[in-house]
């Protein structure tokens, strides 16, 4: 312990032999903090496995856009105006408003959906600019939900399938479940939803067209509304999946996807070579390793659902 902890000293004052200041990471997120608890401690913690302490060698500076994402230039912009060495964007999103807000301070983006088909970086392998992070799979991930929902509702054949039309990650990956859905014999029930006074409306057509289950599709307006959403979909009887746990903790049947507090806490590792002199332009974009398929058994017996066995042997989670 006494040979690590000398070997982390000079890690942790690296930057500050060179600035002679403590560093700043401003945290750029379209969420709020209530829905950002774990990913935001496990970044926190990746940077302290690097040497990294806040309040010591690091200071961060939290700005959340509390699911609105009409105010995230705002806030970009004020983290530009207080002069932070680097920026960590949760999502596309935000990491578009933090690229407009500046082309010169680093920025690294902790979950991107698609970051060269929305145009955040040139390519994966050379991000080329200010910007660089992890990178989600998403048309492979938006097809698996849609089919694990076929495998656990008899004869499914209608899904309604919550969307954004303002996100364009929501929007990216609606047009992609087109795809997955024609092969899977499934019919998409579009049900477009922009704030929380859609909700309502929403589910009354989702029952009026008698859809069989729901796939939420990536939104922060979605993800600020966990609780309400399964809420809706355990009263209209719909098998739900989304692709953060925090949606089956809160109720939601299904959850599948990237392990977003793993990909926070790899995020930690870029801000750690940037901060070391490291240019975003020439660190390649890193895909998920870690996938969660979490299932709510509680809801499951809600709705009278028998999950298959070979269904819950792949689980990585059980709410029982």
């Amino acid at each position: 312990m006494v040979g690590a902890g000398a070997l982390a000293t000079p890690l942790m004052s690296f930057a500050q032999q060179q600035t002679g200041k403590i560093l700043r990471v401003g945290l750029l997120s379209p969420f709020s903090p209530s829905a950002t608890v774990s990913w935001h401690q496990a970044f926190r913690l990746g940077l302290r496995d690097l040497g990294w302490i806040e309040g010591q060698n690091i200071s961060i500076v939290y700005r959340y856009a509390e699911g609105r994402s009409d105010r995230l230039p705002e806030i970009a912009a004020d983290l530009v105006r207080q002069k932070v060495d680097v920026i960590v964007a949760a999502l596309v999103i935000d990491a578009l408003a933090a690229k407009e807000a500046t082309s010169t301070i680093p920025i690294v983006v902790a979950a991107a959906g698609d970051p060269v088909a929305l145009k955040v970086v040139e390519s994966e392998a050379r991000p080329g600019g200010n910007v660089t992070g992890l990178s989600q799979i998403s048309v492979e991930v938006v097809g698996k939900r849609l089919e694990l929902l076929k495998d656990i509702v008899p004869n499914l054949s209608r899904v309604a399938v919550l969307w954004d039309p303002q996100n364009p990650v929501s929007t990216l990956n609606w047009k992609e479940l087109q795809i997955p859905a024609q092969q899977l014999a499934v019919q998409l029930l579009s049900l477009e939803v922009s704030s929380t006074n859609d909700f309502d409306k929403a589910f009354e057509d989702a029952t009026k067209e008698r859809a069989g289950a729901l796939a939420v599709m990536p939104a922060p307006l979605f993800a600020g509304n966990f609780k309400r959403i399964a809420d809706l979909a355990a009263k209209s009887r719909l098998p739900s999946i989304f692709q953060f746990s925090e949606f089956t903790d809160a109720g939601g049947l299904l959850a599948y996807g990237p392990d977003r507090s793993d990909m926070f806490r790899r995020a930690a590792a870029y801000v750690d070579k940037i901060l070391k002199g490291a240019k975003p332009a020439d660190l390649p974009m890193e895909r998920p390793t870690k996938f969660e398929f979490v299932i709510n058994m509680k809801t499951a017996k809600t709705l009278g659902i028998t999950l298959p066995n070979a269904i819950l042997l792949r689980a990585t989670r059980l709410i029982e």
